[in-house]
């Protein structure tokens, strides 16, 4: 103590894990633009074995086994969202809210290895199976219009019509993902599609969260896979395994960004598009048709 290398740790040893993360929802998630995110991860650790430890009592063998519990149940990149939020909320605590003496116990072990980046590109026939039995009034042009823009689905989501420059045509994103604005340009088709869209009243443009359309798209997905099943069936033929199997909405952006690749464009004209923002990220969502690789090749 006289040297003063003696830290009071009483604050640290009477806060309970799900305390701090009501204080964390309450002053640091809430007003943090992923506040929806962080409120569902913040579910999750309330119901964990650990919420009623205190913070000074969590170790690293502590995370380290909700880690391996939970990656029996979701995938990595969930745990290591997981895993992210609980090592935000000790850094705060030990930098803002004067919580001495805690070791971020994240910090001390190993996070999931992410798997190998998707690299399943949505056929123009699965495009179109899909969009033709849609049972949802503006899936169809939602899907062609995100191949043709490359847009998240939360972008499409949040889209208005006061966004929309059809004579510049451009879309501008006041908010995206990576906190940017970003003017994407549009397409002769996606120009098509938007100006034979109906005005609505609110000035939405499609009408869906991000989730309905997640949900629609899965819908739509499911029938188009069966009736491509029963089709086969009529014909006496065996259904391709992997048409219309193992597909996301978020593969429609997938899909995009590698066909602006394959029109010409350099890595710095797709990430203006698309909002990447490193090489590297781009690198996840490109993957070129050898095919059409070696056509360029050719002398």
């Amino acid at each position: 103590m006289s040297k003063g290398l003696f830290v009071v740790r009483k604050e640290a040893e009477s806060t309970s894990l799900s305390e701090a993360l009501d204080r964390y929802e309450r002053e640091v998630a809430s007003t943090q633009k992923g506040a929806v995110k962080y409120a569902s991860l913040i579910r999750i650790w309330k119901r964990s074995s650990l919420k009623d430890r205190f913070l000074a009592t969590i170790q690293g063998k502590d995370i380290a086994s909700y880690r391996d519990a939970r990656l029996k149940a979701v995938s990595p990149q969930t745990v290591i969202h997981e895993l992210n939020l609980i090592s935000r909320l000790f850094n705060t605590a030990i930098k803002e809210w004067g919580m001495g003496g805690l070791v971020n116990p994240v910090s001390q072990i190993r996070k999931p290895k992410m798997p190998r980046s998707r690299d399943r590109r949505i056929r123009s026939r699965e495009l179109e199976a899909i969009c033709a039995i849609s049972e949802s009034p503006v899936l169809s042009d939602l899907m062609r219009f995100a191949v043709e823009t490359g847009m998240r689905r939360g972008e499409l989501a949040g889209m208005t019509w006061d966004m929309v420059d059809l004579k510049k045509r451009t879309v501008t994103l006041l908010v995206t993902k990576n906190g940017e604005k970003r003017i994407v340009p549009l397409s002769t088709e996606a120009v098509r599609i938007l100006s034979n869209l109906p005005r609505k009243i609110d000035g939405t443009m499609w009408g869906m969260e991000p989730d309905s359309i997640t949900q629609a798209f899965i819908r739509a997905v499911d029938r188009a896979r069966k009736t491509y099943e029963k089709e086969c069936e009529g014909k006496g033929e065996k259904p391709d395994p992997g048409f219309l199997v193992d597909l996301t909405f978020h593969d429609l952006r997938h899909e995009a960004t590698s066909r602006f690749f394959e029109k010409g464009l350099n890595p710095m004209q797709v990430a203006a598009i698309t909002g990447h923002k490193t090489l590297q990220m781009l690198k996840r969502y490109t993957h070129l048709k050898a095919e059409d690789l070696a056509e360029l090749l050719k002398e």
